[in-house]
């Protein structure tokens, strides 16, 4: 079986030499760059199921370097786990509302950045099956359609670009309309029972998932239900 490619993006040498030997004797395949301009060959030309990425890099930042990910056909729905000493509640709002999947604040432990890049890995082959399985599916409510085989969402003819996680959650919440989901649900099915994060991480993607369908004025199909979690309009 050909082994998982995980691609370590950090400026500080020993924390690469660190993360190589430890993600290697789990079985990964590891690629290590110091800057994200060395990393944009690796990440455009081969498989890669993982990126491990510092947000303070020399050059192009760790933030930008997310923007771009997200951006690309190649890397958009790869798994990106932010690594940064910066451990504001800003700095991790942002990256989750760019994309981010995880985020690691340093120091770390290396078993816990270990199990989590496992857990990513697993989430990853998982979407691809749900994806597999789910082909041909398509959801509309109230005028949003999502199609599940194009991964698009329309809304009165207009599409909607969405990240993996906030098309994961919209479907979820789609498949389940009228039905209230608590964050620990969410979190269960869009990133997975091993995930290693907080439930905060819902709240950010649902805001920006959110604000996306208000530029349609469809904000409101997404509702609060305070101290337990979120629910779609009923059908």
């Amino acid at each position: 079986m050909e082994k998982k490619h995980i691609v370590v993006i950090d400026d500080e040498e020993h924390i690469l030499e660190l993360l190589k030997y430890n993600l290697e004797i789990n079985g990964f395949k590891v690629s290590t760059f110091i800057s994200v301009e060395e990393a944009m060959g690796t990440t455009q030309q081969e498989n890669v199921d993982t990126i491990l990425l510092d947000v303070m890099l020399p050059g192009i930042d760790g933030i930008s370097a997310l923007e771009k990910f997200r951006k690309s056909p190649k890397t958009k729905d790869i798994p990106i786990l932010l690594v940064t000493a910066k451990a504001e509640e800003i700095d991790k709002i942002l990256g989750l509302e760019l994309g981010a999947d995880d985020y690691i604040t340093k120091p770390f432990s290396v078993r816990e950045v270990v199990a989590r890049v496992k857990a990513s890995v697993r989430r990853n082959e998982r979407n691809v099956v749900k994806g597999e399985e789910s082909k041909k599916d398509k959801l509309f409510i109230k005028g949003l359609e999502l199609d599940i085989e194009s991964h698009l969402v329309v809304y009165d003819g207009k599409q909607i670009e969405l990240t993996f996680k906030e098309f994961e959650i919209l479907r979820l919440l789609m498949s389940n309309s009228g039905r209230v989901l608590t964050r620990e649900v969410i979190l269960d099915k869009v990133w997975g029972y091993d995930y290693y994060g907080e439930t905060r991480t819902v709240d950010v993607h649902i805001r920006y998932l959110r604000s996306k369908l208000d530029e349609h004025h469809i904000g409101e199909y997404i509702e609060t239900v305070r101290g337990v979690g979120y629910k779609f309009i009923k059908e």
